[in-house]
This record gives C-alpha cells, sequence and structure tokens, in this order.
C-alpha cells in the first residue's frame, strides 16, 4: 500500500532524538550499530541479513552520522543480484542515501558539527544506526522535513530534476515520457515535468494507471507490444524526451518516439534475463548505443535527436538542487510517495516489494 507525505509533515524524532548530539558523540565506538548486510547472490530472504556490529569512529575529514531514515533503491536489488556496474564485495552494508544527524566530527571537519541535520548519499553503507561519511559529501536538511520524505529526494528527486532541468531544455507545452512512472523515480519526475508545464505519458503496469494518472501523467501499458506505435498515435510528431531505465533494445523504443530534436536520457539498465555475477553486462547495451548515437549526432545524421546518460553525483549540483527540491515540498508542488517505512529488520521484504514491482513510489528503511 502506498502512504503518501505531504508537505505539511513533521519529523517524528523522538525527544531523545532531539538533544544537542554531542551528548551521544561522547559514547564509545565499542557501542553496538545495527545495520543489515548482503551477504552473497540470490534471493533477498536468504541474503538480506540484520545484525549488529561496532559503531565507527569519525576519521580526518570524516562525521558520523546516526541514520534517521534511509532509502531503498534498485541499485540494492542489482547489487543483490551482483549486476550493478560497480559492486562491493560480499559481505557488505547497502544503502544509497540517507538522513541522519551528526554525532561525531573528526580532525578536520570544518562547516558541520554535532546536532546538525545532514543528507548523504555514500552509495553503500546507509543501511545502519550509526555511519561515517566524508564531510565533504554533506548536504543540509530542514530541522521540519519528515525523514523518510526527505531521503526520498536525495537520489531519486535529484536524479529526476537534475535530467529535468540540466539535461534538457524543454518548454511548456512540450511532450515527454517518463518509463516507470510509479517508481521511486518517476514518481517525481512526474511531478516535476507536470509542474513545468510539460505533458507526461508514463508507462507502468495497468494496476498503477490511476496512481500515474493522480500524478498528472497519462498512464501506458509498458508492455504493449508495439510502444513506439501506440506513443506515436497520441503524440503523432513524437515525443520530445524519453526518460529510460530499461536500457538495451528499450533504449531502440525510446529511439524511435523521439521527435526531431528530442532527447533520449538513459539513466539505468534492467537486469532482468541476466545472471547472478554478470556484473557490467547489462549495462554494456546502452554505453555502446549512447556512443553510437553520439558519433551520429556529430556527423548530423540524427535530425538533431541525441542520446545522453545520466549518473547522479555529489557537488555543488547536487546539494543545491537537493535545495531546491526541499522548498518544492514545502511549496506543495511536490509530494514524494512514500511506499512503505520500515525497520531494519524488514530490510528484506523492503527489497522484494521493490524487486517485485508491486509498489508505488520509495521504500525508506527507520533504523
Amino acid at each position: 500500500m502506498s502512504t503518501a507525505t505531504g508537505p505539511a509533515a513533521t519529523d517524528e524524532r523522538t525527544a531523545a532524538d532531539t538533544k544537542p548530539a554531542a551528548t551521544a558523540a561522547t559514547g564509545s565506538a565499542s557501542h553496538g550499530n545495527a545495520h543489515v548486510q548482503l551477504t552473497g547472490s540470490g534471493r533477498p530472504e536468504d541474503h538480506v541479513v540484520a545484525g549488529r556490529g561496532t559503531r565507527p569512529v569519525a576519521g580526518r575529514g570524516k562525521v558520523v552520522v546516526r541514520v534517521e531514515a534511509a532509502g531503498v533503491s534498485f541499485a540494492e536489488v542489482q547489487m543483490l543480484q551482483h549486476l550493478h556496474p560497480f559492486p562491493p564485495k560480499f559481505p557488505f552494508v547497502p544503502g544509497y542515501d540517507l538522513v541522519g544527524r551528526v554525532v561525531e566530527t573528526g580532525e578536520g571537519v570544518t562547516g558541520w558539527q554535532s546536532g546538525d541535520r545532514v543528507a548523504a548519499m555514500p552509495r553503500h553503507g546507509a543501511w545502519q544506526e550509526y555511519v561515517e561519511v566524508p564531510a565533504k559529501a554533506l548536504a543540509a536538511v530542514p530541522e521540519h522535513l519528515d525523514a523518510a520524505v526527505a531521503v526520498s529526494l536525495i537520489t531519486n528527486g535529484v536524479t529526476a530534476y537534475q535530467m529535468l532541468h540540466r539535461l534538457t531544455a524543454l518548454a511548456p507545452g512540450s511532450t515527454v515520457l517518463v518509463h516507470g512512472a510509479s517508481g521511486g523515480v518517476g514518481t517525481l519526475l512526474t511531478q516535476l515535468a507536470v509542474h513545468a508545464g510539460l505533458r507526461v505519458i508514463g508507462t507502468a503496469s495497468p494496476a498503477k494507471h490511476d496512481a500515474v494518472r493522480a500524478l498528472g501523467a497519462e498512464p501506458l501499458d509498458y508492455r504493449t507490444p508495439d510502444l513506439p506505435a501506440a506513443v506515436r498515435e497520441s503524440a503523432p510528431d513524437g515525443v520530445d524526451a524519453v526518460f529510460d531505465h530499461i536500457g538495451g533494445r528499450g533504449l531502440d523504443a525510446g529511439w524511435a518516439m523521439l521527435a526531431d530534436g528530442g532527447t533520449l536520457v538513459s539513466f539505468d539498465s534492467s537486469v532482468a534475463g541476466y545472471r547472478p555475477g554478470q556484473w557490467f553486462r547489462p549495462h554494456v547495451p546502452a554505453l555502446r548505443r549512447t556512443a553510437a548515437r553520439w558519433i551520429a549526432a556529430k556527423l548530423r545524421l540524427t535530425r538533431g535527436r541525441r542520446q545522453t546518460m545520466y549518473y547522479v553525483k555529489p557537488g555543488d549540483d547536487f546539494r543545491a538542487d537537493l535545495a531546491a527540491l526541499y522548498r518544492l515540498v514545502d511549496e506543495g508542488v511536490l509530494r514524494p510517495e512514500i511506499a512503505g517505512r520500515h525497520p531494519l529488520t524488514e530490510a528484506p521484504a523492503a527489497v522484494r516489494a521493490l524487486l517485485d514491482g508491486t509498489t508505488v513510489g520509495k521504500h525508506v528503511l527507520i533504523p
């Protein structure tokens, strides 16, 4: 069941959590640290394992953050199947993004202090109670914002925002296609596009079409046999942008949907059909197609169409765009869909729900 959290939602921290974090920082590193590990390739029920470890100590240039919420993303599904392009070595603590509070600062850290509420995108390591993070990778989080809402905007929100506003230049009235419009990125991208005055066609399974309509998009079954033809029926001249998380041959279909001068943005690759351990193979087709179409565009053989790849990364743009997303939530423009809030012990169920595609929006772990 999808549980949307509105902009007026308040943070659900306990009174103890609101005390100055310097108190927590005085604790010994021997204190326990609840965490979840991926132990190997396979089913989440077998290889997503909760346990306890040692609380980290802040090294030079780093801070220790007590995690309020950590995101569950498709990257964890890829890592679980050893199909992620940059896989850590098993066993490891996954978790792409987090929101929490600084409880300890290491030598040389400036600009942050104990008690600051922060966001980070460590790519793995967020699924634990305490995590050590480089101070330079932190971004500020408003005190009043619900932790689950805040974490849903870190990787997913910035991905959606930057693809729409930094990789494309679309005038109001333009038409875009958003694949996976009911997912963590897709729900946010759809809302941002509608807010920008764009017409959105969103692919999703039929069971989620009402949710896609509620976001302001026109739903289309992603399993339609001839998807480009179906898109052309509602957009005869093609669409001005396609945002694709499928990869492979899906990029050929996306290319066929583009209007002259349109942009195809590839931001992930499906791992369906690949054996666990083929860590880079699912991503090669997207790289190959992007390179070929880049060359063709340089030779002016594409009628102005272009294909590009997107990968979210920290930095000044990341911090600025995350702050913009938090403002849009406060203004009531953006309403992140929270598919579920789970304790760490329910991480296998959260990963299973994402793997099966049964929910709308973002799953979040609450240590």
